[in-house]
């Protein structure tokens, strides 16, 4: 009878290992975060009193005061990020529901940003209003990351609107946009003409869309001006990482090496050098930047493949965003032969961290940190709150499960 017992436990354990202990595969780890973004509204807004859903603007009572009915509603660079990401992975498993998140994403806005427009008052700050940043350009927050999706879903749906929006973006950036004598794009806040490391993303993300689509290299060129001034102002060759930042009116750089700050510059290489031609004068120089913040980067990863919200201090937490946008970077470096093939070790390293302990079987994207903006003070970093499902970090893993994709089926 012991025996028996014995042998029915022993069973248990092994159907148990099979039922609860299975992997997921890549591409189902991405549909799972994939499917949850689709369960979300993208076309709804909420009454902040009532808590009523309207469908659209067309059905919001005079004088009621709403809200999006998501996050992932609103037009915010992170969206922007993720309505791109829906259609590299709608375009990669050929799964249209994906690409059309990102079509309706980007037509919901155009449809009902004139309402606020036309309503709220002078007295809100711009990325505050509901589709404020659409309308009102400020910053290249406002329209770079977004300016960016708009291309990708005008290159599906040619409306004139989508157009007429790119070509604004286009002259912000370009034209509009505060700069420094060297051609440095940069903010007048908080602090006036400084040098943000998350700025690599902002424009380049646009640029190397725009160059791509209309073939003007002056868009790349642009985009290429600004990685390598940026790696002038923020590369520390001691540490071999970048800060987020740099005064110019001090002349001296922020404190804190932060992780997302860090992956927007690498992740902006990797998507210029994709949009760039072979020939193109800067492609060896970007590409030396982009092996040598690999190689440094690199010496700060964590035993379990992740790294730190800030990189050279592993008593800051184990930090998803950034571990997603290295491991992409250089899978996709890789993927593209711009790096030695050797260096997918340590992508293989960090996505099995992120498939293995931050998406959770709903498809949620755990310890992501949310925005951050800049601060003379390292506990404004080490203290900053991480969400489950936190929108700074969909579109990011989607893109890292792609480009994993990729690189396994090449091996």
């Amino acid at each position: 009878m012991i025996y028996k017992f014995q042998f029915l436990v022993i069973v248990f354990l092994l159907q148990s290992v099979t039922i609860f202990g299975q992997k997921k595969s890549d591409e189902e780890c991405i549909r799972a975060v994939a499917d949850n973004i689709l369960r979300q509204p993208v076309t709804q807004f909420v009454g902040v009193k009532t808590g009523k859903i309207y469908n659209s603007t067309s059905e919001i009572p005079k004088g009621e005061d709403i809200e999006f009915g998501s996050p992932l509603m609103e037009w915010h660079y992170s969206n922007g990020v993720l309505d791109m990401s829906m259609i590299h992975l709608g375009n990669y498993l050929n799964e249209p529901q994906y690409i059309e998140y990102a079509k309706n994403h980007v037509a919901f806005g155009f449809a009902n940003y004139e309402y606020f427009k036309n309503t709220f008052r002078n007295d809100r700050k711009h990325w505050l209003w509901p589709f404020g940043q659409l309308w009102n350009m400020k910053e290249l927050d406002d329209c770079g990351a977004m300016g960016a999706a708009v291309i990708n879903v005008y290159e599906l749906d040619a409306k004139k609107e989508y157009r007429d929006y790119i070509e604004m973006a286009a002259n912000h950036i370009m034209n509009d946009q505060t700069r420094l004598s060297d051609g440095t794009l940069c903010r007048t806040f908080p602090r006036e003409m400084t040098v943000w490391a998350d700025d690599a993303y902002m424009s380049v993300s646009f640029l190397s869309q725009m160059g791509r689509m209309t073939k003007d290299v002056k868009y790349l060129d642009e985009a290429a001006l600004q990685l390598i001034n940026i790696t002038n102002y923020l590369w520390c060759p001691e540490k071999q990482l970048f800060y987020h930042c740099y005064y110019t009116d001090l002349k001296r750089n922020g404190v804190a090496f932060w992780g997302r700050a860090n992956g927007w510059i690498m992740v902006s290489l990797t998507i210029l050098l994709d949009a760039m031609p072979e020939n193109h004068p800067k492609r060896g120089e970007l590409i030396s930047i982009l092996e040598k913040q690999i190689v440094g980067a690199s010496r700060y990863q964590n035993a379990n493949g992740m790294w730190n919200q800030l990189l050279d201090k592993p008593e800051s937490y184990d930090e998803s965003s950034v571990t997603a946008m290295f491991t992409f970077s250089i899978a996709k470096a890789v993927n593209n032969k711009w790096i030695d093939k050797a260096y997918a070790r340590i992508a293989e390293a960090s996505w099995r961290a992120l498939k293995e302990t931050q998406i959770t079987p709903e498809g949620h994207f755990k310890n992501v940190c949310i925005g951050t903006g800049i601060s003379d003070d390292l506990p404004f970093y080490f203290n900053r709150p991480v969400g489950e499902n936190e929108k700074h970090g969909l579109g990011l893993i989607i893109d890292t499960g792609i480009e994993m994709m990729k690189l396994t089926k090449s091996k």
